[in-house]
């Protein structure tokens, strides 16, 4: 599908759980329900900051997110869920203990902080993770969020995926040597963490790809493990060994290897005429070559059938991951052109790029943000005659060959089956026997906790109630603020400042301060806690009466060290080379803003409640004000992060002012006293500063008169006409006040 059904029932539902409440969730739905979409569209409407991971490089790539090795630092072996004091038996399994694991792991300060502001984890193709590595990922987030007794450290993780289709993959000696000791299965529902915080269980029902109900039954049969006579005969109706389609059926053969592919497709290849057109991939910057989502070499001839690897962009989608094409043109300057069968359309190809990226928070906008590594640049097709079952997960063809013989693994009968549109562009080169076609017990056992709509919507409630409530109780939080002032004041010895040792005591007098809040802070939540969960009887009144005096005791705390945080500022700003330590106040400073408006956000939430507002209303009210916290603190930060063009001659202005002179105002910022002086001039022509003020009176006139003679144009011929005893600088300032009288008509 190419666009969201957001008319979908369950589709809402999810959208709502994911948006509106912490709650796990595990999100599954047969071949065609629109997984892969529903992703897409949490992406882009989902205000948290998330991350996105999947098992392989090309289901991250594809996803638009980074492997789950890669963003948690996993090991490839296999991982132990608790201490081993003796290790294990086998010495050649590389295996990890949560000891070993937390030791090993090298997360530099940004990454830890990533971490830490983590808000929703989606793991797409979740059906390949193994039990072992997601309590790995759980042990690495409580560890650097802090929160060792909290299922995945306080993050909401968001599952997505099919156990009815590919199974994690474990070798015998990692299985039987050590992991059976410790999980029920390889299931990533059988790890620890996933049993400590069961995620809700929702399956998007609505069936895009097919609309043949019969065809729909036999593969829901074959997905559940509840395959009958009937439905296997049915299918045997479509087994025609030595099929050979016609040329313009444009069939595509799904097979069980690699090798068996390639052989077909270069064997169809090189039956065409013509010649062979050679396209190269092109990889920019840091990119696995083993992760490659199209071939680095591409070649093509006339006639050649492909697939498109990726949806189309835009407001009209041409083609889909999937849709097959004929090469109808290659010209000279390489421009490749084709056609799509029964469809009377022709296509100019364009290269695609998929972008290999890292996360990042950023304190500015409070936000995720992803960081490009490196980009690779082909075009998004490949040769289509035949594929391999395991990459057409996720695929639809209108007519294929399933060949695969005696070597049907589990769920691969219905990865390869619902990759069709209907039953009638269904070919089997082989039979399905009944032992091919076997569901694991335990994966049938999870799905059957599914909850009726009805029963999902009363959760949906009860949820978002919570998720309110957490939202005011976070309000109160000091964590952040007391953990970047700590880092702060350690970073001291580090650095090299004017009057060091004062910086030093203010620091501290401010982290002790902090600490001292927090404590505070941390009592009060507690009784906020108490007090939400009987608020149902008095309608949230005491609630709204305990939160605004706290809001108002809170906020004068704040502002007592936000002013002593100012006026630092204003002392130390002045002072030559401390560029990089400024900026690092401000950033401080951002973050009491933030906390200042959090405080008005709690207060104002329990307003709304002890009003009888509704959820809905609520809950878009804490998004309004999310959206404006973040534009206020993004705002400061274009003004202190980013200091505007001119702002550092207003330092000069005000020193100035202060009746510093030009020479002690430069010695002050350690910058040349013909910059200071070039600060100042600026502000004749504005009228801020009197030309009298930089310029002795009886030069005034002189400058005036060479500035006439010479034309008024540079200070060069005026300096030379004029000698050594008047200065460019002051040339220059008389320059301005002239212009400053031409503007007034003077």
């Amino acid at each position: 599908m190419s666009s969201p059904d957001i008319s979908n029932e369950y589709f809402q539902l999810a959208t709502r759980f994911v948006n509106q409440t912490n709650r796990h969730i595990f999100l599954t739905g047969r071949a065609g329900t629109g997984k892969t979409t529903f992703l897409k569209y949490i992406q882009a409407h989902s205000s948290k900051k998330m991350a996105i991971v999947a098992p392989t490089g090309v289901a991250a790539i594809n996803a638009g997110g980074v492997t789950m090795h890669s963003f948690f630092q996993l090991p490839f072996g296999p991982f132990l869920p608790s201490r081993q004091s003796g290790g294990w038996q086998d010495p050649n399994i590389a295996a990890t203990d949560q000891h070993t694991l937390i030791k090993n792991l090298r997360f530099n300060s940004a990454k830890r902080e990533l971490l830490r502001e983590l808000e929703l984890l989606v793991i797409d193709e979740v059906s390949m993770v193994r039990a072992d590595m997601l309590d790995a990922v759980d042990l690495i987030l409580r560890h650097f969020r802090r929160q060792p007794h909290t299922p995945f450290g306080g993050v909401q993780v968001l599952f997505i995926g099919d156990l009815f289709q590919l199974p994690p993959v474990v070798t015998n000696e990692e299985w039987d040597g050590i992991l059976k000791y410790h999980y029920a299965s390889p299931f990533f529902f059988d790890a620890q963490a996933v049993k400590a915080a069961p995620p809700l269980y929702l399956e998007l029902k609505k069936i895009y790809r097919q609309n043949e109900a019969n065809f729909i039954e036999i593969l829901n049969n074959l997905r559940t493990n509840a395959t009958t006579e009937e439905d296997l005969r049915q299918l045997h109706m479509r087994y025609i060994p030595g099929f050979v389609p016609d040329e313009d059926e444009h069939f595509i053969t799904l097979t069980s290897h690699n090798y068996k592919a390639d052989k077909i497709n270069q064997y169809q290849l090189a039956r065409l005429p013509g010649d062979l057109h050679e396209f190269r991939g092109e990889i920019t910057g840091e990119f696995n070559e083993k992760a490659l989502p199209a071939d680095m070499v591409l070649n093509l001839r006339v006639g050649a059938q492909i697939m498109f690897i990726k949806n189309d962009k835009g407001e009209f989608r041409r083609f889909y991951n999937g849709k097959l094409a004929i090469i109808q043109s290659i010209s000279k300057d390489n421009k490749i052109t084709v056609a799509f069968p029964g469809e009377d359309i022709e296509l100019e190809l364009e290269q695609e790029t998929w972008k290999n990226i890292r996360y990042a928070y950023n304190k500015d906008k409070d936000s995720i943000d992803e960081e490009e590594l490196g980009s690779y640049k082909q075009y998004p097709i490949r040769l289509a005659w035949a594929i391999t079952i395991h990459k057409s997960q996720g695929l639809t063809f209108r007519r294929a060959i399933v060949d695969a013989g005696q070597s049907f693994a589990p769920g691969q009968v219905y990865v390869a089956l619902s990759r069709l549109t209907s039953m009638e562009g269904l070919v089997l080169y082989s039979r399905i026997e009944p032992q091919c076609i076997t569901t694991d017990e335990r994966v049938i056992a999870f799905t059957s906790a599914e909850l009726a709509a009805d029963q999902l919507k009363q959760a949906l409630q009860e949820d978002r109630k919570n998720y309110i409530g957490r939202t005011i109780v976070q309000c109160f939080d000091w964590t952040k603020l007391t953990a970047a002032w700590e880092a702060h004041y350690d970073g001291y010895e580090d650095r090299q400042l004017p009057d060091q040792n004062a910086a030093v005591l203010w620091a501290r007098g401010q982290v002790i301060r902090l600490s001292e809040q927090q404590e505070v802070a941390q009592k009060f939540m507690r009784q906020l806690d108490h007090l939400l969960a009987g608020s149902s009887k008095d309608g949230y009144a005491a609630v709204q009466q305990r939160l605004q005096a706290a809001a108002a005791y809170f906020k004068l705390q704040l502002e007592e060290v936000t002013s002593a945080l100012v006026q630092h500022l204003e002392e130390i700003k002045v002072k030559p080379k401390v560029k990089k330590y400024v900026k690092e106040l401000q950033a401080l400073k951002l973050l009491f803003d933030r906390q200042q408006q959090l405080l008005e956000q709690a207060g104002a939430t329990a307003s709304a409640l002890a009003d009888g507002v509704d959820a809905d209303e609520v809950l878009q009210m804490l998004e309004e004000k999310k959206k404006a916290v973040n534009q206020l603190v993004q705002e400061a930060a274009d003004v202190n992060g980013k200091p505007a063009k001119g702002e550092t001659r207003f330092i000069s202005l005000r020193l100035f002012k202060e009746g510093n002179s030009i020479d002690t105002i430069a010695a002050q910022r350690g910058m040349a006293i013909s910059t200071i002086e070039g600060h100042l001039i600026q502000f004749i022509a504005s009228g801020e500063l009197e030309v009298s003020q930089l310029v002795p009176e009886h030069k005034i006139g002189p400058i005036l008169l060479a500035l006439k003679e010479t034309g008024g144009h540079s200070s060069t011929p005026v300096k030379e006409k004029l000698g050594d005893d008047y200065s460019y600088g002051e040339i220059k300032a008389v320059m301005q006040y002239k212009s400053r009288l031409q503007q007034q008509g003077t």
